[in-house]
């Protein structure tokens, strides 16, 4: 509800982000791409990352803070980070079903697979067929 020229004032915004990430939302777009403001209102609620410019989407650093708060924070990151093995084990680490946002090569990996079914059986589903064949992973899901 705040007039534009405050929506787009950075000291502003951050102090809004760090008590309610969603205020990334109203912000001003250029706020949008500020990788301090996105960095604290993620670490504030992790569903503000869908909010973050592509190129934010696409930082490492941004990426794993958002992850380790939402491991389904992973459907916003960039196409190259879904397919970073540290990022999807961290995602996969938080919440097994967050495997189905990874790459095709990761699906096949067996630790990544492995890590996932620990934390969730149904994440199985989305591994490679060969995984999906292993008798070690299917245990591990059941």
């Amino acid at each position: 509800y705040a007039a534009a020229e405050l929506r787009a004032d950075r000291e502003v915004v951050l102090e809004a982000v760090r008590q309610n990430g969603q205020a990334l939302v109203d912000a001003a777009a250029e706020l949008h791409a500020d990788r301090e403001v996105v960095l604290e209102a993620v670490r504030q609620d992790p569903r503000a990352f869908e909010h973050a410019t592509a190129e934010l989407r696409a930082d490492r650093e941004v990426v794993l803070e958002a992850v380790r708060r939402k491991a389904h924070a992973l459907v916003h990151a960039a196409a190259e980070l879904r397919a970073d093995r540290e990022v999807v084990l961290e995602a996969v680490r938080q919440d097994g079903r967050a495997l189905q946002h990874a790459t095709p090569e990761l699906l096949a990996d067996r630790e990544v697979v492995l890590e996932a079914v620990r934390r969730k059986a149904h994440a199985l589903v989305h591994a490679a067929a060969e995984l999906r064949a292993d008798r070690e992973v299917v245990l591990e899901a059941v």
